[in-house]
């Protein structure tokens, strides 16, 4: 193990229930973020100018969705730094672009335990299933998609 990793706080998977809910976040979108992430990843002109964007389906700048993934993983990982971290993750499924993220929106994250899932065939794990559902600040649910992450089992 390394020295960072020794010193990381792990979430035991038997702290999970289903319908456990976590709420956490507060990032704010700015137009140069917005900008940036585009040019470099997804150079689509509603989220490069805010002129042309204003003839888009979208009416103005936007976010990428995929900036918008970024930009919650990064409050989950803050959030992870508070309350401990999975060893890991398989994979998200179902995700789901709802609604635009603009410039000067914050957004915020709530996770939902749907199920946890003792591996069969390495008992020291678990998966836990999440619904994240991530929000702009008039509540207004922009991202959906259902993660798995891996917890240690606790030794009996």
């Amino acid at each position: 193990m390394t020295d960072t990793m020794s010193h990381m706080n792990f979430i035991p998977f038997e702290s999970f229930e289903v319908g456990q809910i976590q709420k956490f976040g507060a990032y704010e979108v700015t137009e140069k973020e917005v900008i940036d992430f585009a040019t470099k990843y997804d150079p689509q002109f509603f989220h490069l100018d805010q002129d042309a964007a204003r003839h888009s389906l979208f009416g103005r700048l936007c976010a990428s969705g995929w900036h918008t993934c970024a930009m919650t993983m990064s409050m989950m990982v803050e959030h992870m730094d508070r309350s401990g971290r999975s060893l890991g993750s398989p994979g998200i499924d179902s995700l789901r672009w709802l609604f635009p993220v603009y410039p000067g929106d914050v957004l915020s994250v709530k996770m939902e335990v749907l199920d946890t899932i003792p591996s069969q065939s390495r008992p020291n794990i678990g998966v836990v299933v999440n619904k994240v559902s991530v929000s702009n600040q008039q509540g207004d649910v922009v991202m959906e998609f259902t993660s798995k992450g891996i917890f240690s089992r606790q030794q009996e």
